[in-house]
C-alpha cells in the first residue's frame, strides 16, 4: 500500500530531468553536505521557521538524504544547488490543498537571482503534468516572500487564500491542470 504522501502511481525516480543549465534527479550519497547546508542555512529558512542546528543534521542525516518519491536535487555543473519537492497534502484541514500536489523549493543562497528556482520548477511542473495528467498542483508561501510570490506568478499560480500560520500571513496559489483545447 502506498504512502498516501506519495505521487502514487508514478515510477519512482523518474530518469533526471535535463533543462537548459540544470539537471533533476534522485538525491545521492555526494548530496549530503550541499543539504547539510541548505537546511542549516538562516537565509534559506528566513521564511520558514528557522534553520536547524548543523550538528544536529550532521549527527541525523541519512548517508543518502531526502530519498523519497517527489524529492528532486537541482544540480548546476555537477553540484547540488537546491531541492524541488512534490508531495501530496492528504490530510490538511485546506480543503484546496487537501489530497492534491503541492510543490516546494529550496536553493542555497549562492544560487538565488539566476533564474534556476523558474527553470527548474517549471521542468518539474512539465514532467509532473506528463506523468499525472490533469493534476492540480498547490504551493503555500508567506506573502512577505517577495521573491516566492514572484515565482509564483511566474508559474501559473492563482491566490485561493490568505491566512494565518507561523505567525506570519501564509499565501496559498492553485495551478490548475493544463487541459488540451479542441
Amino acid at each position: 500500500m502506498p504512502d498516501e504522501t506519495t505521487l502514487h502511481p508514478v515510477r519512482w525516480p523518474p530518469a533526471p530531468i535535463t533543462t537548459g543549465r540544470l539537471v533533476l534527479r534522485e538525491p545521492e550519497t555526494r548530496d549530503r553536505t550541499a543539504f547539510i547546508e541548505l537546511l542549516a542555512s538562516p537565509e534559506v529558512h528566513t521564511y520558514l521557521g528557522g534553520a536547524q542546528a548543523r550538528d544536529e543534521l550532521e549527527r541525523e542525516m541519512p548517508e543518502v538524504p531526502e530519498r523519497w518519491p517527489g524529492s528532486f536535487v537541482v544540480e548546476l555543473e555537477g553540484s547540488m544547488i537546491g531541492q524541488i519537492l512534490l508531495r501530496r497534502s492528504p490530510g490538511d484541514r485546506r480543503r484546496a490543498v487537501a489530497g492534491k500536489v503541492s510543490l516546494g523549493y529550496l536553493f542555497l543562497p549562492r544560487a538565488w537571482g539566476f533564474g534556476y528556482a523558474t527553470e527548474a520548477c517549471v521542468a518539474a511542473l512539465d514532467w509532473l503534468a506528463g506523468a499525472l495528467p490533469g493534476e492540480p498542483v498547490v504551493l503555500a508561501t508567506q506573502s512577505a516572500n517577495a521573491a516566492s510570490m514572484r515565482l509564483a506568478a511566474k508559474l501559473g499560480f492563482t491566490e485561493v487564500e490568505r491566512f494565518e500560520a507561523w505567525e506570519a500571513e501564509q499565501w496559498l496559489g492553485l495551478r490548475s491542470p493544463i487541459t488540451p483545447s479542441g
